[in-house]
This record gives C-alpha cells, structure tokens and sequence, in this order.
C-alpha cells in the first residue's frame, strides 16, 4: 500500500479470510460458523466485511439492532441475520428485511408473535435467548415452561435456536464458572427441546469458547473479536492477524521552548529546553479518546514511538517527536499488525482492544485491501 497521506483504515480481507480459516479449523465437520458484524463490523465496514463473509460462505451473520441488519440487506447481504438485541418498535422491520430476532423476555416475545401474527407470519424465524450467568438479557431457567407454552399457542414463529453467552470464556480462572454456565445451557436446552417438540440449534461460544472449549461449540458457534484478528490471549492472537491499520500523517511540526505549553489547558508544558512536537490529523472525533493524552498513548513514526502530550483534541493529537528525524507529510502508524497492535495500544490507556478498534469514527477513510 502507498504510504498514508490523510488518516486512513486499511482493511486486509486477506487477514480476514486468515481468522476466518483457522477459527474454523477448530470446529467439527457440521458445526456452522456465525460470524458478529455489529457496530460496523468492530469499527471497520460492515458491508464490505458482510459481503466478503457471505462470499466465504459464513452460515450466519449477527448485528446488534435491527438498523444495522437493513443496512446490510440494502447492500444486498442474503446469509441469513440475527439480531441479537431486539426492541419492540424494531419487530416490523426486522420481519420487512427478513432478519432474525433474538427474543429473550416475555415483553419481546409477545410483541414479536402479535407483529408476526398481524404480519400473517407462518414458521417466521426466531432465536431464544436463556441467560446462564452473563446477567444482561435471556430467559431464565424457569421460564422454560412459559416460552413453550406461548410458542405452541402460535404457527406464525418457529424457534430455529436457543443460546446463551459465556461470561467469561477467556479466563481461565474462571474455568469453573463457564463450565457450570454450559452444563446449565444443556440442561435448559434439553428441556426445551423435549417440550417443545424438535430440536433447534444450539450455541453459546463465542471466540474464547471457540478456542478454550470444544466441548460446547455444539451446532453453531460465534465469533466477533477473533475473526477482526484478537484472540484474548498472547497464545491465541498469534494465529490470528489484525485485519485493520490505522494510519494518520503529520502535518505540522512546532519547536516548543522551555515553559511552553502545548494544547488546551495548558496540559503539557515543556521542561527541557527544546521539544519538537508533531500535529497528526486524529482525535477524539475519529476514535482516539481523551484517555489516550498526557502520555499514555503513543504512535509510531519512523519506527520510534511517539508519546502523545496534552490533551487529544476533537481532530488532532500532539506528540513528541524531539528525537525521531521525521519532517511534515511523513506517514504515523496509530496501530497495525506488525508495528504496534490495537491491543498494545489500548492497554497502554487502561482499556480493550474491543473499545478502540470498535470507536474509529466513520469520517476516517476506509481502504479496502482486496485478495
């Protein structure tokens, strides 16, 4: 790729196609793959990731709302979509685009049957949803009785899988726990079978489950982090490979005397007698937060770090360059797969990997790197 000019996302279908490949190498012949696009496919391009998924042949895709499965429809996704946080105003455009709710409470299980009812549904799609210890959404074990219940009272839905989330599949500390959250899944699973009639799929696994428990991958799995290129573990992120780069340039550079300050609140002021700063077009605008300033944060120019000083600004950060040789409209490497991963990054600010690459700002400039 050409060296940056402005402030872009590279994104490696390539590296993707590489997670995608070895997440599935971990699975049994017959277990289907779902692969997570929420909030723009981890911060990256929904449409683009979706298509080349569904060109992979991915059994399922998964969004967080509905609006982001009918932007995925309009850009002519067919692989079928669940949404896994349904809200009540949203039943009549999932049934529209043909998404699949998640129903995980009796408010949205009734709703979705009367919509689908005055729709004239028969055998609509739905997944159920029970919680075995995340605590955020899903049925509780005995609610069983109730969603079998309310199911066999209708023909316009059909459940085609019930599932659950671990809670904390990456630690193995926490070994114990996710394994009683997987007996508690097939015990509730095997109930709801019984009394409902058939069987649907099953599936709890997210990435760490994917990797950390096999026994549980069951009919289908999830992934979202690990297909993006993050493993939630030293051993396991180095099978897989960071499909986004963020890269910026420098636009300005400053000669800051001792005494100066640089940025808003006077946040840095320079103790030596001579710092040479760099003004990058990026900040808190595009996905670089507050947290990252005075320090903790860092980008890579010429391959030295560079400390970012004072506060990040909406559309720009500073940092020290007083001993890189660089010049104005040289690229800076915010984070990439060889340099310094979004994972290095955002530890170095206290957080995840998850809530940095998930926050570049739709105004940065995507640059797709097809196979």
């Amino acid at each position: 790729m050409p060296k940056a000019q402005e402030t872009v996302l590279e994104i490696d279908l390539n590296a993707l196609k590489h997670n995608f490949k070895y997440l599935k190498s971990k699975l049994q012949n017959g277990t289907k793959f779902l692969a997570v696009v929420k909030a723009f496919a981890y911060g990256n391009d929904a449409e683009e990731i979706a298509k080349y998924l569904q060109d992979l042949e991915v059994d399922y895709l998964a969004v967080a709302y509905a609006n982001e499965g009918v932007a995925l429809r309009k850009a002519g996704i067919t692989t079928p979509i669940l949404v896994l946080h349904t809200l009540a105003v949203n039943c009549d455009i999932i049934i529209e685009n043909c998404l699949e709710p998640n129903l995980y409470n009796a408010k949205i299980l009734n709703e979705f049957i009367a919509v689908a009812t005055e729709k004239q549904q028969k055998d609509y799609p739905v997944h159920i949803k029970f919680n075995t210890g995340l605590n955020r959404l899903g049925f509780w074990e005995n609610d069983v009785d109730y969603v079998v219940d309310k199911l066999k009272e209708t023909s316009t839905v059909k459940v085609k899988s019930i599932f659950s989330h671990l809670a904390a599949s990456e630690d193995l500390n926490e070994k114990a726990f996710t394994l009683g959250q997987i007996e508690n899944f097939k015990a509730i699973a095997e109930n709801f079978s019984q009394q409902i009639g058939y069987q649907p799929w099953m599936h709890t696994c997210n990435t760490s489950g994917i990797l950390n428990y096999p026994e549980a991958h069951f009919d289908m799995v999830r992934s979202g982090i690990g297909l993006y290129g993050f493993g939630n573990s030293e051993k396991e992120s180095a099978h897989l490979k960071p499909i986004a780069s963020l890269k910026t340039v420098i636009s300005q550079i400053h000669n800051i005397e001792k005494g100066e300050s640089v940025g808003y609140n006077r946040a840095f002021k320079s103790e030596a007698l001579f710092t040479k700063t760099a003004t990058l077009p990026i900040g808190h605008a595009d996905g670089i937060s507050r947290v990252y300033g005075n320090g903790k944060g860092f980008v890579t120019i010429k391959g030295q770090r560079a400390p970012i000083i004072g506060n990040t600004c909406m559309d720009m950060i500073m940092v020290n360059i007083t001993d890189i040789d660089c010049k104005e409209g040289d690229e800076v490497i915010v984070f990439d797969e060889k340099t310094t991963s979004a994972e290095t990054l955002a530890e170095s600010a206290g957080t995840i990997s998850y809530e940095l690459i998930t926050s570049i700002s739709q105004r940065v400039k995507r640059i797709i790197k097809s196979p």
